[in-house]
C-alpha cells in the first residue's frame, strides 16, 4: 500500500473514531480513554509518516506537537458539550438557547484561529514553512474530515414555533 493510500486510510479511521467520540453521550471513562489514546497514537502515526522530519526536527516537533494536541483536545471537548447541549435543546428550541449556542460556536471557532496562530511561530521555530505548511494542511484535512462526518450526523435545527 503506496504512503498517499495509507494516509487517506489513517484518517479515515480517525474520522470515524473522532466522531464516534464526539458525538458519544456517554462512554465508561476507561473505555473513553483507551479511544482517546488510540485517536492520539493513530493521528500522530499520520504525521509522522507524511512529515519527514530529520532527527533533530523531530526531537524539536514532537514536544510542540504534544502541546498543540493537548489544546486541541480541550477545544474539541468543548465542542462535543456544544453538541450535546445541541442536541439537549433541539425538541425545545428558542431564540434564548439559540443564541446561546451559536454564541459558543463562534467562540470556539475564534478560539481555535488564536490557537492555530498562537502555535505558529512555535512550528516555524523549529521547522522550514514548507513543513508547517505541511504540518497545517495536515491539520486541515483531519479536521474538516472530521467535520463533514459530524456536521452529517447533526440535524439542522428546527424553523421559528
Amino acid at each position: 500500500m503506496n504512503l498517499k493510500c495509507k494516509s487517506f486510510c489513517i484518517v479515515m479511521a480517525l474520522v470515524m473514531v473522532l466522531s464516534s467520540f464526539v458525538m458519544a453521550q456517554t462512554s465508561p471513562s476507561d473505555n473513553m480513554q483507551f479511544v482517546i489514546e488510540k485517536i492520539r497514537a493513530d493521528k500522530k502515526l499520520l504525521i509522522a509518516e507524511n512529515m519527514q522530519l530529520t532527527e533533530d526536527e523531530a526531537k524539536a516537533f514532537w514536544p510542540i506537537y504534544e502541546n498543540y494536541q493537548h489544546e486541541l483536545f480541550l477545544l474539541r471537548a468543548r465542542t462535543k458539550k456544544l453538541i450535546e447541549d445541541y442536541a439537549e435543546a433541539y425538541d425545545d428550541m428558542d431564540n434564548k438557547t439559540a443564541k446561546m449556542l451559536l454564541d459558543e460556536y463562534v467562540t470556539i471557532e475564534d478560539l481555535k484561529l488564536k490557537l492555530r496562530s498562537v502555535y505558529l511561530p512555535k512550528f516555524r521555530a523549529v521547522l522550514s514553512d514548507i513543513k508547517v505548511v505541511r504540518y497545517y494542511q495536515l491539520e486541515n484535512k483531519i479536521n474538516t474530515a472530521l467535520m463533514y462526518e459530524i456536521g452529517a450526523q447533526v440535524p439542522l435545527i428546527k424553523g421559528p414555533k
